[in-house]
């Protein structure tokens, strides 16, 4: 089956929930040398069937193994694929990483939010993650500008560990503004990806990244988020799956925390102290 689940990475055309559905009828039929046109039926595909059936069809078992063989990876199936992951939606076939895998193991909390940050989601960072990293928290975000890069950054200036994910391949630095960044987690801590070498950066992989970011973590803050952002979906997500999600509040006068004061309005944690974080972690 990790065959299958490898062809399924690097196919083009099909999305996440399409090659889950490939993936769950091979899983039943005991079956996996697909044709296209059965991908087509299983998957309802309505893209360019032209797209699909060249990537299918040129991807070679032993070539995919090879360029496998010059990355780190853990499928699905591998015994230190995250559960909590596993268990969430549509998880990645695949997770390529680089730097210390082992730092999915430990307690952690993402925290995301605002690419424009202001100086008070610096200062509301500076305050809650040397706290954390003192409480053994190991920080998770996207290596994105603003409150991700800050994150990061506390993180490794407070001697902590730190887990970025990334929409691209791992050989790819989105956005460059944060290229030392990513070059040190990468080296000493930890970057993840469910894209293999060589994928371009896509408008549509920077949210479905999401979902790893809130599958690995124990919990999401979310500090500095507009009515529209991307930091609602790894909270929506998180309470998906039943994970605690915090919110910080902000200024209402300039909507940059509108999305902030929804999540709290629906049911997140409002935080005005560490504490409020911290007691209700499931591992602390």
């Amino acid at each position: 089956m990790e065959d299958l689940l490898l062809k399924l990475v690097y196919c083009e055309g099909l999305s996440i929930v399409g090659k889950w559905k490939v993936l769950k009828v091979a899983l039943k039929l005991e079956y996996t040398k697909f044709s296209v046109e059965e991908l087509v039926k299983i998957t309802n595909y309505q893209g360019k069937k032209g797209i699909l059936q060249t990537s299918w069809q040129g991807l070679q078992l032993e070539e995919l193994k090879e360029k496998l063989s010059h990355q780190k990876a853990l499928s699905f199936y591998s015994s230190d694929y995250p559960e909590t992951l596993k268990n969430s939606h549509y998880p990645p076939l695949f997770l390529f990483y680089e730097g210390n895998i082992n730092w999915l193991n430990y307690p952690s909390l993402a925290v995301v939010g605002a690419r424009d940050a202001t100086p008070y989601a610096n200062q509301v960072l500076q305050r809650i993650v040397p706290r954390l990293v003192e409480k053994n928290q190991v920080i998770v975000s996207g290596l994105a500008k603003g409150v991700d890069r800050f994150s990061h950054e506390l993180a490794l200036r407070s001697g902590g560990k730190t887990i970025g994910v990334i929409g691209c391949g791992l050989d790819i630095c989105y956005p460059r503004e944060v290229s030392d960044l990513f070059l040190e987690m990468k080296q000493n801590h930890l970057v993840l990806s469910e894209y293999p070498l060589n994928t371009p950066i896509k408008r549509h992989h920077f949210p479905m990244r999401n979902r790893i970011i809130a599958g690995i973590s124990d919990g999401t803050c979310v500090i500095e988020a507009k009515e529209r952002s991307g930091s609602l979906i790894t909270a929506q997500l998180a309470l998906e799956a039943g994970k605690e999600v915090f919110a910080i509040p902000g200024e209402i006068l300039s909507g940059q925390s509108n999305g902030c004061h929804h999540l709290i309005q629906d049911g997140a944690k409002c935080v005005y102290r560490m504490e409020d974080i911290l007691e209700d972690l499931p591992k602390y």
